[in-house]
């Protein structure tokens, strides 16, 4: 199957007409004013910039428009819509959204690894047997499996600490910072290799359950998981199982399956879990980042650039 549209558009020779969706976003008008665009109603535009979920989209888009950009790195639920078209070039917010959730992926393997997760719901002072518990990220092996945006603002974060990084991306092309990088094909040498897991893949046919029994059984009894991608990377029956068993040192998810996690569920009592309810990228600073993001692609729009983040929907993403 043929991918959606190209990368690169053709050459405009005036302003783009950008329509913004679903309402007037001030912080995102005034990136695509940024951007060298022009606010236009949606049936003058060359293009669309949406900033809500596929439920508020158009059925049908005018045959001027070119180029869509979305507001979400996950594109699963634009796609089971069957809205992602192959007459037009679509985009998607990865990368946009980096630096945050790198941020907190970091705090949450950070403190899986120094035992913060049993120390924070302590109700007593129980230092002589947290102190056997307590781990260091200095001299640790931390594989990141889908090294991409966010992979790659965690390499500085992490190295920073002391810990050296093992990245896992599709192409298997060098990641400037990392000790190492393999193919997606080889995965499945990592799992004994490692100390740490930083799962960032995106949500596809394959890479569903990426993390099951067999691979938690691979890992070290101290190795920590920490996901910030999707919840159904991770097999949730076999993790609750490897944590009850002490099979690894413990898991940090802010990304479950199902979510919202249900009141009750384990995951929210087991000593080495450690949850926090998909805020890895606060909605307090969505539109900030996304702005710079838009105001990027309308100009690269504008001048025949190399879009950011289209998709593909061979792979998905």
């Amino acid at each position: 199957m043929p991918r959606i549209g190209h990368s690169r558009v053709v050459p405009n020779t005036r302003a783009p007409r950008i329509h913004l969706g679903p309402d007037h976003e001030t912080a995102l008008a005034g990136a695509v004013e940024r951007g060298g665009g022009v606010l236009v109603p949606l049936a003058d535009a060359d293009a669309v910039v949406w900033a809500q979920g596929p439920d508020t989209f158009p059925a049908e888009l005018p045959d001027s428009v070119r180029w869509v950009q979305l507001p979400s790195a996950g594109i699963e639920s634009w796609l089971a819509a069957g809205l992602v078209d192959r007459r037009r070039i679509w985009t998607s917010a990865a990368g946009a959204y980096a630096g945050n959730v790198a941020e907190h992926a970091t705090l949450l393997l950070l403190a899986g690894v120094r035992g913060l997760a049993e120390q924070a719901r302590a109700t007593s002072w129980r230092k002589a047997e947290f102190d056997t518990g307590v781990g260091t990220l200095r001299g640790a092996t931390v594989a990141i499996v889908g090294c991409g945006g966010i992979g790659r603002a965690m390499i500085p974060l992490l190295t920073a600490f002391g810990a050296e990084v093992l990245a896992v991306t599709r192409s298997g092309i060098p990641v400037p910072g990392a000790a190492e990088t393999v193919d997606a094909t080889r995965t499945s040498e990592i799992w004994a290799r490692a100390d740490h897991f930083v799962i960032a893949a995106p949500a596809t046919a394959d890479t569903a359950h990426l993390v099951d029994g067999d691979t938690l059984a691979q890992m070290k009894p101290t190795s920590w998981i920490v996901n910030v991608a999707r919840g159904v990377l991770i097999d949730t029956e076999a993790l609750v199982g490897a944590l009850r068993d002490n099979t690894i040192g413990g898991a940090a998810l802010d990304v479950t399956d199902p979510e919202p996690l249900p009141a009750g569920h384990p995951l929210w009592t087991l000593p080495n879990a450690l949850i926090t309810p998909h805020i890895a990228n606060p909605a307090n600073g969505l539109t900030r980042a996304l702005a710079d993001h838009v105001a990027a692609n309308v100009e690269r729009f504008a001048t025949e650039g190399r879009l950011l983040a289209v998709i593909d929907t061979e792979r998905g993403y």
